[in-house]
């Protein structure tokens, strides 16, 4: 398994306004919105960088006004599996 560590300097964690405990969940959430946002992570793996459960990262795009990346192709590939597991 790759892991990265990211270094943020310390005039920058001093400059975040939130509590030093609450920093890197805020820190993983915001990355995992930004690279959703410009589509370079997909919705399931957004939602494990930020350590959040589908449903909760759902609703953090409806608060943030992000667009579902959801094309047409999508929606008949769920319609095909539907129709199929009736």
């Amino acid at each position: 398994m790759t892991k990265m560590m990211l270094e943020v300097p310390p005039e920058v964690l001093e400059a975040v306004k939130l509590p030093s405990g609450e920093m890197e969940k805020e820190f993983r959430k915001e990355l995992a919105l930004a690279l959703y946002q410009r589509a370079l992570l997909s919705l399931g793996k957004a939602r494990v960088l930020a350590q959040m459960s589908r449903w909760e990262f759902e609703d953090l795009l409806g608060e943030r006004k992000i667009p579902r990346h959801y094309s047409d192709t999508d929606l008949n590939d769920d319609l095909r599996y539907a129709i199929g597991h009736q």
